[in-house]
């Protein structure tokens, strides 16, 4: 039997058509489940809320290629959570009957609010901001941080505002192993809704969420393959670089930062703390690639544009701490574990075993005994800010090619859609993400991940 193999390009028509055709085929009854559960790891308690969205008869659950139940488990860039990846979440389910795990990094549960809401602005008139709630009941006070405004990157960024941890605080040890918890709290999740002889996984991270899922695909041990749409590699086929793209299909931010040596050196109990110009440094790029160069000729109604969409978006946690991982940041991920180490006091062999265990979340594993990295499907859109055809070309395929043993790779590029995919634009009032998730259970069902 011929397996499915991913399209090198997909036409913008071809994208209405999919979406015409998704969205078109009838619901399957879904339900959706909240599952909050509790771990602890390196001492500390860690709370972790996930949604679950699967059919009403788990008998409607389609099974892959390779005959085992097949689900899905996504993880949301980083300033979100769940909600972030609702709306194609639930299109799997609704659409083609998978059971999927709408994940959320720790901290970024608002346990607060039965709507999960995060509640007013990131930065408070009173000096305080928005920090994460990694147990409930816990607060990070005031007198935990320090508020610094950096204008370092700013022709990129804006200002950026961070909340820096002081030391031998709460917020500090809990900045120092949050990776740790991440990795636990993720195979928890798909322990409990994956049963390992019954499910394959397919994972997928948007952005920041993909080196965690790259970690993650050979430390559980049934995840199968990488839907990679629109999705990081592992940190260090990102280092030196502060996002790709950037001039819609040109290399720009990897090769030009590479070649100057640049390299970002986030300290590990650094919040950052996004506000309105994280919306701007993608709408930026985006209007240019949609309209070219005339879009800058309406900037006050650009401008409109993101301030409404801040006010509606500002309620999704909207910090960032994963850059140490997501950039392969080996000096602040080896504080982090040292920090961790001292409070634990483990001896110098355990404290080095740490350190080994969180620089190994930056790369691919390897060795005897070791699962290999599984195959992975890379897809871009057209007119994403962070990703471009040269930069999986030159840089994150042959990364890929290189590990020992190489994966299964293939590479898709859509004629629509931006980095948020799912986002609607002319004759696609869903973005790409039906034409996305349509390429994902071909995928699944056709044989890819085999």
């Amino acid at each position: 039997m011929r397996r499915w193999q991913p399209a090198e390009f997909v036409t913008r028509e071809q994208c209405i058509k999919d979406t015409e055709e998704v969205l078109g085929t009838p619901d399957i009854p879904t339900k959706s489940t909240e599952d909050i559960y509790r771990i602890n790891v390196l001492g500390m308690d860690w709370d972790f809320g996930m949604m679950v969205h699967e059919p009403v008869d788990a008998s409607k659950i389609p099974r892959g290629a390779d005959g085992r139940k097949a689900g899905f488990f996504l993880l949301h860039g980083g300033s979100g959570d769940f909600k972030g990846i609702e709306s194609y979440a639930k299109l799997l389910a609704r659409k083609f009957g998978f059971r999927v795990i709408a994940g959320t990094f720790p901290g970024r549960f608002y346990f607060s609010a039965a709507s999960r809401d995060w509640p007013d602005d990131t930065i408070h008139g009173d000096g305080t901001v928005r920090t994460p709630i990694w147990q409930q009941g816990e607060l990070i006070t005031r007198d935990q941080y320090d508020v610094v405004k950096d204008a370092s990157m700013r022709n990129r960024y804006g200002t950026r505002t961070l909340a820096r941890a002081k030391p031998d605080t709460n917020f500090y040890y809990r900045m120092a192993a949050w990776p740790a918890a991440f990795e636990a709290g993720m195979i928890e999740a798909n322990r409990r809704h994956f049963p390992e002889q019954e499910f394959s996984v397919y994972g997928q991270g948007h952005s920041t969420g993909g080196p965690f899922v790259c970690m993650l695909s050979q430390r559980i041990p049934n995840m199968a393959g990488v839907c990679a749409t629109e999705h990081s590699p592992f940190g260090y086929l990102s280092m030196g670089r502060d996002e790709w793209g950037g001039d819609m299909g040109k290399i720009t931010g990897y090769e030009k930062i590479a070649k100057k040596g640049k390299t970002r050196a986030d300290p590990f109990n650094e919040l950052y703390i996004r506000t309105w110009r994280d919306l701007a440094r993608y709408q930026g790029p985006e209007a240019l690639g949609q309209e070219g160069p005339t879009a800058l000729m309406r900037l006050p109604a650009i401008m409109e544009d993101i301030l409404e969409v801040w006010e509606r978006v500002k309620s999704r946690p909207q910090f960032k701490a994963e850059y140490i991982v997501t950039h392969a940041v080996s000096a602040s991920l080896a504080e982090a574990a040292r920090v961790s180490a001292a409070r634990l006091k483990m001896n110098k062999d355990e404290a080095e075993a740490l350190v080994r265990r969180f620089i190994g979340y930056t790369r691919e594993l390897a060795g005897p005994h070791v699962k290999s990295v599984p195959p992975f499907l890379f897809e871009i859109s057209k007119d994403s800010r962070d990703h471009s055809p040269e930069v999986y070309n030159e840089v994150i395929m042959p990364g890929f090619r290189a590990m020992k043993p190489a994966p299964k790779i293939g590479f898709t590029q859509f004629g629509a859609g931006v980095h948020s995919f799912w986002k609607a634009e002319q004759d696609l009032p869903a973005g790409i993400a039906p034409s996305v998730i349509k390429s994902w259970k071909e995928a699944v069902l056709g044989g890819y991940f085999i």
